[in-house]
C-alpha cells in the first residue's frame, strides 16, 4: 500500500473492490469516527459499536460518496447521523459516564492532574446532558474543529440553524458547569 496514496485514491479502488484501499482509509480515520461516536454516545462500547458501523455504512455508501470533496468530513457526519439516530431512540444517559483518559504530561503535578481530570469529568457529564442536536454541534466544532459551514454541510441544516445551536449549546453548557463546580474550600 502506497502510504502517499490521497484519499480520492484510495476510495476510486476501494469502489472497485480493493479491501486493502479501504482497510487504509479506516486506519486514517478510525480514531477521529471514534472520537464523535464517544462524545455523542458518552459510553466507550457504544461509542466502539457505533464506529464500527458507521464504517460499515460508509463502505455500503461508497458509491454516493462524491471524490471530489475531502472523505473525512464525510465520513464523520455518517457517524455523527448514526449516533443521533440512536440517541433518538435511546433514554437519556446517567451522569456516570466513563473516565477519559487525559494525557498528563510530566510537567503535572498530582494535584494539577487531579484537578484537570475533575475537570475533565464534569465536562463530559455537562456535555453528556446536553440533547443530541447540541452535543454535535459541540463536538463538530470544538472538538473536530469544523468551520461553521462544514458544520451547516455535514449536519445538512442552514448556517442560521447551525449558530443558534451553538449559541444554545454553549449556554446550557456553561449553566450545567457553574451548578456542577462547587465552591472552593480552604485547607
Amino acid at each position: 500500500m502506497n502510504a502517499a496514496s490521497s484519499d480520492r485514491d484510495l476510495v476510486l479502488r476501494a469502489r472497485r473492490g480493493d479491501a486493502e484501499a479501504f482497510g487504509e482509509l479506516v486506519r486514517r480515520y478510525q480514531t477521529a469516527v471514534f472520537n464523535v461516536c464517544y462524545r455523542l454516545m458518552g459510553e466507550r462500547r457504544d461509542a466502539e459499536d457505533m464506529a464500527q458501523e458507521a464504517f460499515i455504512r460508509a463502505y455500503a455508501r461508497l458509491e454516493t460518496f462524491d471524490v471530489e470533496r475531502p472523505f473525512a468530513p464525510w465520513v464523520r457526519r455518517v457517524a455523527a447521523n448514526l449516533c443521533l439516530n440512536r440517541l433518538a431512540s435511546l433514554p437519556p444517559p446517567q451522569a456516570d459516564v466513563d473516565e477519559e483518559h487525559e494525557p498528563g504530561g510530566p510537567e503535572l503535578h498530582p494535584e494539577a492532574l487531579l484537578e484537570q481530570r475533575e475537570r475533565s469529568r464534569l465536562l463530559r457529564a455537562a456535555l453528556l446532558a446536553l440533547p443530541p442536536h447540541y452535543r454535535v454541534v459541540i463536538e463538530l466544532r470544538h472538538y473536530q474543529e469544523l468551520s461553521y459551514d462544514e458544520i451547516a454541510e455535514t449536519l445538512q441544516l442552514p448556517l442560521s440553524d447551525v449558530k443558534s445551536h451553538l449559541f444554545r449549546a454553549r449556554k446550557l453548557l456553561a449553566e450545567k458547569l457553574a451548578h456542577s463546580n462547587p465552591p472552593p474550600t480552604d485547607h
